[in-house]
């Protein structure tokens, strides 16, 4: 294979764990660049990563979505795998995933975690995952399994269009949500996901990070679905609006009186709001689809990985540094 890969980890205070993940790595894929993107760690995790072979890069802004910003914007590769730096993932499985990349034409897979080990993959965070994934696959589209893994392959046509513009853990959301919007070719491996070694402590904090994800898909849908968005909106707005003006109505029926006139108003406003609801989604979804055409534009504007008729690859020349 041709095709030039980098290993992307973000860390934040993986000194315990960095160096068994990149060495695993450098196994798995030992043509691949590894490169590792410290998070202001207090601890010494820049030095054990570099002392295991990685390149070590600082992003300052704090949040894996900061994180992955900066990683996508600096780094030149044709194929990139996402991992975290807890040593929880199975590096041994990125091989595969790259193969499914390159031989599918995908521009995602994205690794499905599966354990028996309670303390590595928590009964609530396992919960949050079923019920966020499933709220985006009603959104968006039924194509994902594992939404907030953070185990990923990409393409470059993928990374170099991918907006990035989350600051925290939602940026899993994003990556997701970008691959389904643009219908783009995504595909999933089964693999087996391990509990943190003695001494790493988890960064995501259930509740409040569990409310950003879904504060995210809210606001994905609607910059990205404002017609349903807003309809819903407006058809709620419109019923509460109707069932107040009924016992109004009633009463202008049978006295020719409307001795309720502030809920007359307040009724009439209210379907006012419904209507002007329901044009606000008129009105954005023409932008979300003037959005969505420059993106698959920028998309398209990325060369993928040549194919020649006969069915051979042809990497291109990018490096990975």
């Amino acid at each position: 294979m041709n095709e030039t890969v980098a290993v992307l980890i973000p860390c934040y205070n993986e000194a315990v764990a960095i160096g068994k993940v990149v060495a695993d790595f450098r196994e798995a894929l030992p043509q691949a660049t590894i490169f590792v993107y410290d998070n202001n760690s207090t601890d010494n995790t820049a030095a054990a990563a570099r002392q295991a072979g990685a390149i070590v890069r600082t992003e300052t802004l704090q949040g894996k979505g900061h994180v992955v910003r900066r990683m996508f914007a600096d780094v030149e590769a044709d194929i990139y795998v996402l991992a975290d730096g807890d040593d929880t993932y199975q590096a041994s499985a990125a091989p595969e995933m790259v193969r499914m990349l390159v031989e599918s034409q995908l521009d995602m897979v994205t690794a499905v975690r599966v354990t028996e080990i309670e303390a590595a993959y928590r009964r609530g965070h396992r919960f949050g995952n079923v019920m966020l994934t499933a709220m985006v696959r009603w959104i968006f589209g039924d194509r994902i399994r594992d939404m907030l893994s953070g185990y990923r392959a990409f393409s470059r046509r993928f990374v170099k269009s991918f907006p990035a513009l989350s600051s925290g853990f939602e940026t899993e959301t994003e990556f997701t949500v970008h691959a389904l919007e643009l219908d783009l070719p995504i595909g999933h491996l089964t693999t087996a996901y391990k509990d943190r070694l003695a001494g790493s402590a988890s960064k995501l904090r259930t509740y409040s990070d569990g409310l950003r994800i879904l504060s995210a898909i809210v606001m994905l849908a609607k910059e990205l679905r404002p017609l349903p968005f807003f309809s819903l909106a407006a058809l709620g707005l419109v019923l509460l609006g109707l069932v107040m003006s009924v016992p109004v109505l009633v009463e202008f029926v049978r006295t020719g009186l409307v001795p309720r006139l502030p809920t007359a108003i307040l009724s009439a406003a209210l379907v006012e709001l419904g209507v002007l609801s329901l044009l606000c989604g008129l009105i954005l979804d023409s932008v979300a689809r003037g959005r969505k055409e420059a993106k698959r534009l920028a998309y398209l504007a990325t060369p993928g990985v040549a194919v020649h008729p006969s069915g051979a690859r042809r990497g291109r020349p990018f490096a990975a540094e």
